[in-house]
């Protein structure tokens, strides 16, 4: 079945447009009755696969990128006045492989206390966010990682991150991070035994 070629321009004109990554739902939404979205997608991701911009998929939603072989070309050189702490990014990647994790659990795996700062630079970036809090004693809070995470890091998902099967298949990592935006927006769901921010305030 050959795609409307208009169908196609219209989606490649949102796509440009867009000031931010669309999610397929948003498309199908703005595009005609009975168009082949899934198609569409896939004849542009193959129309701007060896141009200067590609069409890449990243954290579950479309977007215009620049060819990563060029991006050389668009670096500019700047003065960084906050680079992240070893502290920082030891906790980010923990819990972006073990989310949900508890403050107490990250600081097991690290060997140290956790500051409280460090915590606010990570929430500062908007990398991490609060996932619910576990039914077990005390409740306590637990984190994970964002969409803004995914988007920043140039990940469609969290399975994406290096080696994470490789770590799962030996057993270093017990949490299943599929579908995890949908877990995101049900924090009670019973596999993480989380409590919603928005019952405990209730």
């Amino acid at each position: 079945m050959s795609v409307d070629p208009e169908h196609i321009r219209m989606a490649e004109a949102l796509l440009f447009a867009a000031s931010e990554p669309l999610d397929e739902a948003t498309l199908q939404a703005r595009l005609p009755e009975g168009a082949d979205l899934r198609a569409i997608l896939e004849t542009l991701e193959n129309q701007y696969r060896h141009r200067g911009v590609n069409l890449t998929r990243i954290a579950g939603k479309w977007l215009l990128l620049t060819a990563s072989d060029l991006s050389w070309m668009l670096e500019e050189e700047r003065e960084v006045t906050r680079r992240l702490s070893r502290a920082a990014l030891e906790t980010l990647a923990i819990i972006a492989y073990h989310q949900p994790a508890t403050r107490a659990e990250i600081e097991e795996i690290r060997g140290v206390g956790l500051s409280r700062g460090t915590m606010d630079v990570l929430f500062d970036a908007g990398w991490i966010r609060p996932r619910g809090r576990r039914r077990t004693p005390g409740r306590p809070v637990t984190y994970g990682i964002t969409e803004e995470f995914l988007i920043h890091f140039g990940l469609d998902d969290i399975k994406d991150l290096p080696g994470f099967e490789e770590m799962k298949a030996a057993g270093l990592l017990s949490t299943e991070p599929s579908g995890i935006f949908s877990q995101l927006a049900r924090p009670d769901a019973d596999d993480e035994e989380l409590i919603d921010p928005e019952e405990e305030e209730a």
